[in-house]
């Protein structure tokens, strides 16, 4: 049955819904932002750790798709969650304890192929089991508990390595996993909504259209991946050229990765609270309009300021970019494709077109950084979304449509 709100959802359900979340941060990326940190300090170069991005950029972005229709598919999205969990980790321990060529290119490809399929799986979850009209509300609570988790995350990663070096981050990752696969379990499965979470309202028939011909057949859903290519084009690089820059600069690649990305999570804290009264109060658009004019300034600051105390203000807008750039996009794609059935495959395959431009701007900002130092790669990547803003102001009518006036929204309500 199809729910209007989550107050027919238990407390157990919802709580372990936050728990996800908030475990999740941890344990679904593997190292992460420490990677770059890490293996800079061990010699690996910017051109390099670019090259390995980008390898699982295009990684992630071939199989996005395909775990999409996976998981509309799927009648046991826990599993989809707990099984990437327990191999990104094993992934991330092995190039911990040995960050050889094998490790580094092996664990980090296995990682973006596995982890490709917990994004999807973690919002056909959130819509199976409160349905559409709470969807917006929900997302940004889950954004709310994920930043939290990466913040005591961080935290815990510099006291880790502060007290217990290699050992102690080895059996931090090790316990938020198995926190995370305790959580995605106590979600009660007959709470999840199978037809509700691929996007099908409660009259819909159980068939629905090809996956590929709803995506062609779809303007809003094309202009929003082309904006969102264009943004983390410009966006993905810089946390990790920061990572690296600072690392090198004071010798301490998982404190200092820890400092500089803890205030960007702080920050999408705010951003996850802020956003649905941003939402209800602005329109969806005006919140992609925020998200897309963050990140030229942030290039700009970051170009401009070298010295360590510039990564506060670069790290805010940080948070206030790819913060409601994250929370925004899956309720784009939920109006987009409303009544559709194939809100998980659409969701992947925007996920998969701004994967390329990430992937692609990986191996560009290490040749930049060779060329011209990060100062350049700064000043480039930055300037770049610039033009995703463009785009998004001449098609947000498309991209971010307003829920009352979406006929096929209309439909699934009524």
């Amino acid at each position: 049955m199809q729910r209007s709100s989550i107050s027919g959802l238990s407390g157990r359900t919802l709580v372990a819904l936050a728990f996800v979340n908030f475990f999740l941060a941890d344990a679904r990326d593997g190292l992460g932002p420490f990677l770059d940190g890490f293996l800079a300090t061990h010699g690996w170069t910017p051109m390099t750790l670019g090259f390995i991005a980008t390898i699982g950029g295009v990684l992630g972005m071939i199989t996005t798709p395909l775990f999409g229709a996976w998981v509309d598919a799927s009648t046991h999205k826990r599993m989809l969650i707990i099984l990437p969990v327990i191999l990104v980790t094993a992934a991330a321990v092995w190039t911990l304890v040995s960050p050889d060529d094998f490790s580094v290119f092996g664990g980090q490809s296995a990682t973006a192929v596995v982890g490709a399929v917990v994004g999807p799986a973690l919002m056909g979850l959130t819509l199976g089991l409160v349905g559409q009209k709470a969807f917006s509300r929900q997302v940004s609570r889950n954004e709310f508990w994920n930043h939290a988790g990466n913040v005591v995350s961080l935290a815990g990663v510099y006291a880790a390595s502060t007290y217990f070096g290699l050992t102690g981050i080895i059996a931090l990752m090790i316990v938020t996993a198995v926190a995370t696969i305790v959580a995605v379990l106590a979600i009660d499965p007959s709470k999840i909504d199978d037809k509700v979470a691929r996007g099908l309202g409660q009259d819909d028939g159980a068939t629905a259209p090809s996956g590929f011909k709803v995506l062609a057949g779809s303007k809003g859903l094309i202009l929003l991946a082309v904006t969102l290519l264009v943004f983390h084009f410009g966006n993905a690089p810089i946390s990790r050229l920061i990572a690296q820059d600072f690392s090198l600069q004071l010798g301490t690649p998982f404190r200092t990765t820890a400092i500089t990305t803890g205030v960007s999570q702080l920050s999408m804290i705010l951003m996850a609270l802020s956003a649905p009264w941003l939402i209800r109060r602005f329109g969806l658009g005006a919140v992609f309009v925020i998200a897309l004019c963050a990140l030229p300034i942030r290039g700009a600051i970051a170009g401009s300021f070298h010295n360590f105390d510039a990564i506060f203000p670069i790290q805010i807008l940080d948070g206030i970019g790819a913060g409601l750039i994250g929370i925004a996009t899956p309720i784009a794609a939920e109006r987009i494709l409303a009544g559709s059935g194939r809100f998980n495959v659409g969701l992947a395959a925007v996920m998969t077109v701004q994967g390329i431009g990430a992937s692609l701007s990986n191996v560009v900002a290490g040749w930049l950084t060779k060329e011209g130092g990060y100062a350049l790669a700064y000043w480039v990547h930055g300037g770049v979304a610039l033009i995703a803003l463009v785009i998004f102001l001449y098609a947000r009518h498309s991209i971010a449509p307003d829920r009352k006036e979406h006929p096929e929204t209309k439909a699934a309500e009524a």
